[in-house]
């Protein structure tokens, strides 16, 4: 049966969840919060270290379209912004002083958006062998 003692413990129960729900332990939310940080961040370096492992494989690929693009496009960026920031005035001084007309300007936003655009469809494949769907081959 339903006695005064089974009463007490109700209102005792209900007293604690009324009171845990108003005023929360705060280290439990901090648990929380940390547990929900670590969480994040061991998903972040899973994804990291996959792309490592995408790396490595790809680096080792004996075809120069999979192995080299990153090197060629990373070179060229590399040389178009080279030219565009100091290349372009020694080369402009160098051609005053030989009595040669000035060279042409570079706008370095186009290299820097084909260099990111590169890097993008790069990420993506990566991110299509890390999920597993990747093709080995062209298809019509």
């Amino acid at each position: 049966m339903f006695g005064i003692d089974d009463a007490i413990a109700s209102v005792s129960t209900l007293a604690t969840t009324v009171v845990t729900r108003i005023w929360p332990d705060a280290t439990e939310i901090e648990k929380a919060k940390l547990a929900q940080m670590a969480s994040e961040l061991q998903g972040e370096i899973n994804l990291t270290l996959a792309q490592l492992k995408i790396n490595e494989v790809e680096a080792g690929n004996s075809s120069i379209f999979v192995a080299g693009w990153r090197p060629a496009v990373g070179w060229v960026g590399v040389v178009s912004l080279l030219y565009s920031g100091v290349g372009i005035s020694l080369l402009t001084w160098a051609g005053a002083f030989f009595g040669l007309p000035p060279l042409p300007i570079v706008d370095s936003s186009v290299a820097t958006n084909i260099l990111f655009g590169m890097l993008g469809i790069g990420g993506m494949r990566s991110y299509e062998k890390l999920k597993g769907v990747d093709t080995k081959k062209v298809s019509k």
